[in-house]
């Protein structure tokens, strides 16, 4: 007494995938990723400080050290013959109490490796309060 279940020939095995569940796990997924993001995004409300450009005051202790297009160093307008020369002027005024401010002023054409390059002979040299000096961005954000 045995049951027959369909034919015993089947003709064709559906091999493909279904995707139909895939395609609704996906939209489910989606839906919630779209109602928490902006929870997650939220901040905590805090008052920012507001940037002013205040002109540097430049006090006649304060040095300048200038880069050319070229990779030349210049201290206060005098051209320095290298690096190790520069590390010297350096810590000679490293030593005076209070320290100098050193400024930096390098040429939009400069390489940033020479730039670079006297940052690290000021650390090298002792000098604990440096700076760059730049031109205004005239019209970009709205100074004239």
């Amino acid at each position: 007494m045995a049951m027959s279940v369909g034919s015993g020939d089947e003709d064709g095995l559906n091999s493909t995938i279904n995707t139909t569940p895939l395609v609704d796990v996906m939209l489910v997924l989606l839906i919630i990723f779209l109602i928490t993001i902006p929870v997650i995004t939220k901040t905590v409300k805090v008052s920012l400080p507001k940037a002013a450009n205040i002109p540097t005051e430049t006090k006649p202790e304060n040095i300048t050290i200038a880069v050319d297009s070229q990779g030349n160093i210049y201290w206060n307008n005098e051209q320095v013959s290298g690096r190790d020369q520069l590390v010297e002027m350096i810590k000679v005024e490293a030593m005076k109490d209070p320290q100098p401010e050193i400024h930096i002023r390098g040429d939009s054409n400069s390489r940033y490796e020479d730039v670079g390059r006297v940052l690290y002979s000021v650390q090298r040299g002792g000098i604990v309060k440096v700076g760059f000096i730049t031109e205004p961005d005239r019209g970009i954000r709205g100074s004239r």
